[in-house]
């Protein structure tokens, strides 16, 4: 908890972008059960709540789904978010129990449409809690990632149909999160998204720009030298690329200050 604070009062502390007295909602990762990094860290998920809560919220929301063929319930349970989300007083909402609002992607060129989940699009205070990791078809999961897990499952087949990498930041886009506070304590270097080689950089990487931490993220994974598909300059990748081209985020380095806390 001290380590997610000191993180977050880096860059203005919690209340900063916390609406005091409101409702604040948390993505996390629960892609599957399997245990961290492949999914989140419920003790990271409690840690992170308390500090919102110390930082003025009222109320947490916890809002995921899981992969497709997967009941998020279950999975919650599984992976002890079920337990987090009754010790913080926090509701937990399931997508794929709840209900599915159809949109327009205004900066969609490669995914027009889609069916998000009613909870997450209405959520008017946002912080997302991704893990850190390579992806056998993404390439990486990271921030932008973390709402492939806001659409229906029949929408997310055919995303991962075709084109996966640069559809990511167009679902990105329509989101706004006031927060992103990424676990990469420990990491997948390769494989992903269930297993992989997993190193552990100690690391929590805090910022408001999604496209800003993808890119201190994944050159974090770049760092390894591992067997992977990062083997290129960060804003070449397709997800990072083609977030800069629809203005999901900065779009260069000097765009980005990273401060840096033993």
């Amino acid at each position: 908890r001290e380590a997610i604070e000191q993180a977050i009062d880096a860059i203005g502390g919690a209340h900063r972008y916390v609406t005091r007295g409101g409702m604040v909602t948390i993505k996390p990762n629960l892609n599957t059960a399997d245990p961290y990094p492949a999914s989140s860290d419920p003790e990271f998920i409690r840690a992170l709540g308390q500090v919102l809560l110390d930082g003025g919220a009222a109320k947490l929301r916890i809002v995921e789904s899981s992969m497709f063929g997967v009941k998020t319930r279950k999975v919650a349970r599984k992976t002890g978010i079920l337990d987090v989300a009754r010790d913080l007083g926090a509701e937990i909402v399931f997508l794929d129990e709840d209900q599915w609002v159809p949109v327009t992607i205004p900066n969609g060129q490669y995914m027009k449409q889609a069916h998000v989940g009613k909870a997450l699009l209405e959520s008017k205070n946002l912080v997302l809690a991704p893990c850190l990791k390579t992806h056998r078809y993404a390439r990486f999961t990271a921030t932008m990632k973390l709402f492939v897990g806001a659409i229906r499952t029949r929408d997310r087949l055919k995303m991962h149909a075709r084109r996966l990498e640069v559809k990511i930041p167009e679902v990105a886009s329509l989101f706004r999160p006031s927060l992103v506070v990424m676990d990469a304590r420990r990491v997948f270097v390769t494989g992903g998204p269930f297993h992989g080689q997993v190193e552990s950089p100690d690391l929590i990487i805090v910022g408001t720009d999604m496209l800003a931490v993808d890119v201190v993220a994944v050159r974090l994974l770049q760092s390894y030298k591992a067997e992977n598909r990062l083997d290129m300059p960060v804003w070449n990748l397709p997800q990072i690329r083609h977030g800069a081209e629809i203005g999901l985020g900065v779009s260069r380095d000097d765009q980005i200050q990273v401060i840096d806390i033993d």
